[in-house]
């Protein structure tokens, strides 16, 4: 035989190979089904029962098997707190009263009358101006004074004898009141060169001498009244409908560890908004001085903006939030076991971990067990079995 036939016969004979053992197979297959299967050697292994006779492997194995299980839970009771709304800010600290000294004329600086730092009171001398040259125009005047009241006195004796005339008493008259009110206006200009302490306050550093000439612009030094503090801070657009005069808020430094929180009170709004900041300036009283807080200070402000009480308040991470909204899972008592419920609030204040509920359509009361803690991360529905616990102690917030 040539090759090339060998060759195209090898294919044909593998298929017919292949048909041959098919048809074992189906043969032995068919055999097998009509005696029952075959036999277990004695190395096989049976098949294992499941308890209770039936079989391994059953559906009830599955998701059913699983609803049995309790979720462990860490709940808490509803209760009603006061809760109030805060806003924190940043402020500055400034005196009661601050003025910044100057004299009313010019002059040369004759003396000072106080150290630097000196707690002064309302009037006291601060500064003396050479005052010389009003001194003699005092005196030139007080002459002519005189001698106008002379004149006077006899102007009217002789328009008694009517030995003049109503016009030289009138003309008298006028010289006599104006060499007064010369009087009164050098006495005036005297005063002025006297700088005295217009309120009670501590005076800063001074930055003249005596002998150093001054004019109206000369700053003398500084006066500040620190009996009370004030504080100034900006509140945005959106808060400041519930602030308003008589607000309370707290202070503390940013700076000082050891400064103590003082409380104060609003005394100004501003009733203009800031366009560029969109915000309003507020200023408020500090009630009593604090330990380490000085005027000038940056303070963190914390306004009180609203207080409601006998709020039903739970901590936070016992709120839900999906697409139907915010809700709260309730432990029910149901058949002796205890059941998850979801019942859906409404959101009101927040304060320092806690958020007011108020409930849309079951009642909720004090007494109210919910789940407090780890609700996003929990696989619980509305019905779910659940092994309540006490909320840990750690996190337990108090208002």
């Amino acid at each position: 035989m040539p090759v090339s036939s060998a060759v195209r016969t090898r294919p044909l004979i593998r298929v017919v190979l292949a048909l041959v053992l098919i048809a074992g197979v189906v043969r032995h297959a068919a055999a097998a089904a009509e005696t029952g299967g075959p036999k277990a050697t004695k190395g096989s292994e049976t098949p294992a029962k499941a308890p209770g006779g039936g079989k391994s492997g059953g559906g009830k194995s599955g998701r059913g098997g699983g609803a049995g299980q309790k979720q462990p839970v860490e709940v808490i009771e509803l209760s009603r707190r006061d809760l109030s709304e805060s806003l924190r800010v940043v402020g500055s600290l400034a005196p009661n009263e601050t003025a910044t000294i100057r004299p009313e004329m010019s002059g040369l600086i004759r003396s000072i009358h106080f150290e630097e730092g000196q707690r002064v009171k309302k009037g006291d001398l601060l500064i003396k101006i050479d005052d010389s040259e009003l001194q003699a125009q005092l005196a030139q005047t007080r002459t002519r004074h005189e001698l106008a009241k002379l004149n006077l006195a006899r102007a009217e004796n002789l328009r008694q004898t009517q030995s003049n005339t109503q016009a030289d008493v009138d003309r008298s008259r006028s010289e006599f009141a104006a060499a007064e009110a010369d009087i009164d206006l050098l006495k005036v200009r005297l005063a002025r060169t006297e700088v005295r302490a217009p309120f009670d306050g501590v005076v800063e550093a001074r930055t003249l001498s005596s002998g150093d000439y001054v004019n109206t612009q000369s700053v003398l030094t500084t006066l500040n009244d620190l009996s009370r503090l004030k504080v100034e801070f900006q509140v945005p657009e959106r808060y400041l409908a519930k602030v308003k005069a008589g607000t309370k808020f707290a202070v503390r430094s940013t700076t000082v560890d050891a400064a103590a929180r003082v409380e104060g009170e609003v005394y100004f709004v501003n009733s203009v908004i800031d366009r560029n900041t969109r915000s309003s300036s507020v200023k408020g009283f500090v009630s009593s001085a604090a330990t380490g807080l000085k005027a000038g200070m940056f303070a963190e402000v914390e306004v009180v903006l609203e207080v409601r009480q006998g709020t039903l308040a739970v901590p936070e991470g016992a709120i839900m939030i999906d697409q139907r909204g915010p809700q709260l899972i309730v432990v029910l008592d149901q058949g002796g076991e205890k059941v998850a419920a979801f019942v859906p609030v409404k959101l009101g204040l927040r304060s320092r971990g806690l958020v007011e509920v108020i409930p849309l359509k079951d009642a909720l009361t004090e007494k109210t067990v919910v789940v407090a803690a780890g609700v996003g991360s929990l696989a619980l529905f509305q019905g779910a079995k659940l092994d309540p616990r006490p909320l840990r102690a750690e996190f337990r917030l108090e208002n």
